[in-house]
């Protein structure tokens, strides 16, 4: 699939769309609500936390490590949220943050989210992202103001599956150590719901991308800075693989409208939902709309490396649609627009820097 076909799969899908949809009003729910986020240095964290304060919401941050780079820090954010210093798998530190602050609604994202990553250090994946969740949830059945806790899991948690697309009902059988995270920490989640009656709700998306991702061994932000670089984009698959690709600000949007709606209706607890645009991009194809949507005449440098990955993945997002009424902002290509942007700004206070390299030849026809 060529990146023209991924722009005329997306504006077919969502034709209505705009480059930047008007802001919605806030909704009361959310005024001086106590809420935390943890992993609010992440990629999403950032975003969320941007999105809360927006509508009027009391925000505490559990930060664990500092990156000076992230939006959390880059747009001063963190002048306007409680910050907590500490490991999502203290537990004496949980109970304390949620009793002092009266924290009503929880969104877990602090995870180690890099394949490669847990590839090598599975212990310490299995530690933050396992122990992390249980530690959190349990911080959660003790406290008394907890009404509402949004965990992000993620399609990573179907593991490879023989039926596409994945929807809810698909069994939780990953293989690989990150993969074998989100499917017990998305279990977890679910026990801790049947078992004990906790407000919980599981998330499971694609994968993100947008403003703030500094890992450049991701494809879009590493497609990105090696065209601002005039560098040819590393594929380290072959290319063929087959993801959903889900903005950021969309992921944000999406956790706090099922926090809302669980809100709404305690019936909610224990459901899982996928978010998706529901646009099935192999990475070459994707890395290819970059290039187009930057004007870039570099070819892809395709290394066939990756390994412990699962070649065919994407979800169905009908139950979010019929259950919570959602549906996406932004489309691909519109959301791309919005990283390039957001990378092109970065890159005039950063280490992205235009190198001097010959133009390749254009490619054969």
């Amino acid at each position: 699939m060529e990146g023209v076909e991924v722009k005329s799969q997306v504006q077919s899908r969502h034709p209505s769309l705009v480059p930047r949809p008007s802001p919605l009003a806030p909704s009361p729910f959310w005024r001086d609500r106590p809420t935390l986020v943890t992993g609010a240095t992440g990629l999403i964290g950032g975003w969320l936390v941007k999105r809360l304060l927006s509508a009027g919401t009391e925000v505490v941050c559990l930060v664990r490590d500092w990156v000076p780079q992230s939006e959390l820090v880059r747009r001063n954010l963190l002048d306007r949220v409680r910050v907590v210093r500490g490991d999502v798998r203290d537990h004496a530190l949980l109970e304390r943050l949620l009793g002092e602050y009266e924290v009503a609604t929880v969104f877990h994202l602090a995870a180690q989210t890099i394949v490669p990553i847990a590839n090598r250090n599975p212990v310490s994946t299995f530690e933050t992202n396992v122990g992390g969740t249980w530690a959190l949830l349990e911080a959660c059945r003790r406290s008394p103001c907890v009404a509402q806790i949004v965990i992000a899991s993620s399609d990573k948690a179907y593991g490879a599956q023989p039926r596409l697309p994945y929807d809810e009902s698909t069994p939780l059988q990953g293989q690989h150590p990150y993969d074998v995270s989100k499917s017990c920490a998305d279990l977890i989640a679910q026990a801790y719901a049947r078992t004990f009656d906790l407000p919980v709700a599981v998330t499971r998306c694609g994968n993100f991308y947008g403003g703030g991702d500094l890992n450049w061994n991701r494809i879009v932000p590493g497609t990105i800075r090696s065209v601002l670089r005039g560098e040819r984009p590393v594929v380290r698959s072959d290319g063929s693989y087959v993801r959903d690709y889900f903005y950021v600000e969309d992921g944000a949007a999406a956790y706090m409208l099922l926090a809302e709606k669980l809100g709404a209706n305690p019936e909610l607890k224990g459901e899982a939902f996928n978010f998706s645009n529901e646009t099935q991009v192999t990475v070459i194809a994707l890395t290819r709309l970059i290039l187009r949507l930057m004007k870039s005449p570099l070819e892809p440098d395709i290394r066939n490396q990756a390994s412990n990955e699962i070649p065919r993945q994407y979800l169905s997002a009908a139950k979010a649609r019929r259950v919570l009424g959602w549906k996406p902002l932004y489309t691909l290509e519109q959301g791309l627009k919005l990283a390039i942007d957001w990378y092109r700004e970065f890159s005039h206070g950063s280490g992205i820097r235009a190198r001097s390299v010959r133009r390749p030849p254009a490619a054969n026809p």
